[in-house]
């Protein structure tokens, strides 16, 4: 048995310094790449319009190279490589983490603005002989922490007092559920578990929200001061397997405060101009089969997202290990009172009724959920014909209505820009979901790039920082908010849990009206209902205000990712090809491994999107859920992009038509891009004839 002591990295495989890896060419940006950080005069570094994902590393100290996978890759004999063993449910070992790292600060150090990690920084509790432990859990944790630290650290300020200005870019963190112990648990807070990493993660918390992290383990950084905050979730206190909560309703939960606090922080960014990125471990999940969240945290999350849709660019995920993304839908919100921004813009739909979370999340699980993701996307509204939701530009399409005059037409056009909420698609919402570094499939990570344009001179944040709301407020005053959007004061919030909010946070929302009582001559309904939670409803952005950066293309928008992976099979290959010829071991392992480029969303003859905007999601969604696209290629075998735009029955029909006429065209497989999607969401590990027999046949 191993001995697990205080001195943790003593179980790691060191990585000497390597060139950085010649074969990536991560991302085509906005600036060419360099080998090192843009400095501007005052010897700060620049911003350089792209940030780092990384989640789900589960490193494991009792991994063993040949051991056997059906054993945790803890004993036994088998085919567990030197970095891992992809396509299996074993954990990290330390020489992928410690390789993964380095190539990190090899390849990606200089060229990004700040890090998002999204927990899950300790092994599975996966073995009756080697049973977790509080003190395990935080070593593994504090082991993570420390690559952080040789990564991005700052060499000369490491050893000084102050553990604030430790970093070159921001990193910021959140709760994964097997970062504490039982795994999925988290208490109310303040627990044993925001003690131990308000000390562990010091260095990423700003010293201004130490309370509000005691509180419950959630809070904020100003990644890029003043302009741009990432939100830490907890987002434990909305998952259904944990059992030490009760969803998001009663004001006694730690999830109603959770949702009070990010309302209070949101709003606030609003009054500043600011714009925000949400992160959390588990996402909210949602399918017939699937749900992570319990429904009441899922039914605000949906309405914060819209309400605040103006602030909020995205929100970003781990836990799931599949590469993937959902929507949340406004018309699906269940309440039974008014909601302005909402009710005066959309029709409810009857909303699903999902089963609660099945923990057990395996190969057939998996396919069931994308399946039923994909069976969503096939209801979507449908553009008009020879339109789609890339190309709707109200201006345009207004102007070329007047110059044809076709009132039908325009019809069309009306019915479904107010179905999926006006040109931009507002009615939307988005979340999106990372592969792990763990080798479920293969070892990843993803390089998103967002615009800077007019901020190129701006720098990241040298240290954590972001002063909570109901501390400006205390410092500035009433005055900050802009009493043109606040109520009369009649929201009341559970003061047990806000008792250091100040009032003015208090006055800006009413207290949720009942439907009922505004349809007095409705008759009674005999079954009682059940009792419906008050709470404070946050307000939409002005109607004249333009679409947020989640929508338009515009300053902090995102504009692509680049999905980079491992391929283990492959690197332990190379290695067991190479040892014949008496190579020096170590030599061999810091030579064949490299992260390769998987795909990026920008440069795709697949997904073709021109940015991350909730509208080029809708249109990628749209497509994959048709029964028919295919992919048109030439006699070469050169894709033709002409047509990706086409309904599918359409450019199948016209390339069937165009064979028939001698055309060099022809058809290839029935929806291309559900296949793409599927291959991708398992980092191309899944046999093709498995994707035929759990997903549908293609050719």
């Amino acid at each position: 048995m191993v001995r697990f002591t205080s001195g943790l990295l003593l179980f790691t495989v060191l990585t000497a310094a390597a060139p950085p890896d010649p074969h990536l060419h991560p991302l085509q940006s906005q600036e060419t790449l360099s080998s090192h950080p843009i400095i501007s005069h005052n010897g700060q570094r620049r911003l350089q319009g792209r940030f780092l994902h990384i989640t789900d590393i589960h490193p494991d100290p009792f991994y063993k190279v040949h051991s056997d996978p059906s054993q945790s890759c803890h004993s036994g004999k088998g085919q567990a490589g030197h970095f891992g063993a992809e396509v299996t449910d074993c954990d990290t070992p330390f020489s992928l983490v410690n390789a993964t790292f380095k190539w990190i600060e090899q390849n990606i150090k200089d060229q990004v603005d700040f890090v998002i990690w999204t927990g899950d920084s300790a092994r599975h509790d996966n073995d009756d002989r080697y049973p977790r432990s509080d003190k395990q859990v935080i070593k593994l944790n504090r082991f993570v922490v420390n690559k952080f630290v040789e990564t991005f650290g700052k060499s000369d300020n490491l050893d000084d007092p102050d553990p604030t200005n430790d970093f070159v870019v921001p990193i910021v963190p959140t709760f994964g559920n097997n970062d504490i112990l039982p795994h999925n648990i988290f208490q109310p807070g303040p627990n044993k578990w925001t003690r131990e990493y308000e000390e562990l993660w010091a260095k990423f918390v700003p010293q201004d929200q130490k309370h509000s992290f005691a509180r419950g383990g959630w809070f904020f950084s100003e990644v890029i001061p003043n302009k741009l905050a990432v939100f830490s979730l907890n987002s434990l206190y909305f998952f259904d397997s944990n059992s030490a909560v009760d969803g998001c309703d009663a004001d006694t939960e730690p999830g109603y405060e959770h949702f009070e606090w990010l309302r209070t922080q949101l709003h606030f960014l609003r009054q500043r101009g600011m714009k925000a990125i949400l992160i959390g471990h588990v996402p909210p999940a949602r399918t017939a089969s699937k749900q992570n969240w319990d429904e009441s945290c899922y039914q605000k999350y949906t309405l914060w997202l819209r309400q605040y849709r103006d602030v909020i660019i995205t929100s970003i995920f781990g836990h799931m290990n599949i590469d993937h993304f959902m929507f949340q839908d406004v018309t699906e919100l269940k309440y039974k009172f008014k909601i302005d921004g909402v009710d005066d813009e959309f029709s409810r739909l009857e909303s699903l009724e999902p089963i609660s979370n099945n923990e057990t999340f395996n190969i057939a699980a998996k396919a069931q959920y994308l399946n039923e993701l994909r069976a969503g996307w096939s209801a979507l509204p449908k553009p008009p014909p020879h339109s789609s939701y890339a190309n709707l530009e109200v201006p345009q399409y207004d102007a070329e209505k007047k110059k044809k005059k076709k009132k039908h037409k325009g019809d069309d056009m009306d019915k479904f820009l107010h179905a999926i909420g006006g040109p931009w698609g507002e009615r939307f919402s988005m979340s999106l979901v990372s592969p792990s570094v763990v080798p479920n499939f293969f070892p990843t990570l993803r390089i998103i790039e967002y615009n800077i344009s007019g901020l190129e001179k701006l720098s990241p944040a040298d240290h954590p920082t972001g002063a909570p709301a109901e501390m400006l407020v205390a410092r500035d005053g009433k005055d900050m908010l802009d009493q043109d959007s606040v109520d009369a004061s009649t929201s009341h919030l559970s003061m047990q849990a806000f008792d250091d909010v100040p009032q003015a946070l208090l006055d800006e929302y009413v207290e949720s009206e009942d439907l009922d009582s505004l349809k007095k001559k409705k008759k009674k309904k005999k079954k009682k209902k059940k009792k419906q939670h008050k709470f404070p409803v946050p307000k939409p952005p002005s109607k004249l205000d333009p679409p947020g950066p989640a929508y338009s293309p515009q300053p902090l928008s995102l504009i692509s990712w680049t999905q980079l992976f491992a391929n283990l099979t492959e690197i332990h290959n190379d290695i067991e090809s190479e040892s014949q010829h008496n190579v020096d071991a170590e030599y061999n392992y810091r030579k064949h491994f490299k992260f390769k480029v998987e795909y990026r969303t920008n440069n795709d003859s697949d997904y073709q999107m021109k940015d991350l905007t909730v509208k080029s999601w809708l249109d990628l969604a749209e497509k994959i859920g048709r029964s028919k696209y295919p992919k048109l290629s030439d006699d070469s075998g050169h894709e033709l992009e002409k047509g990706q735009d086409e309904d599918g029955v359409d450019a199948l029909n016209k390339a069937q038509n165009n064979k028939k006429k001698g055309s060099s065209k022809v058809k290839k497989a029935r929806n291309h891009l559900w296949k793409v999607f599927v291959k991708r969401a398992f980092v191309h590990t899944k046999p093709e004839e498995e994707i035929d027999q759990e997903f549908g046949s293609y050719d």
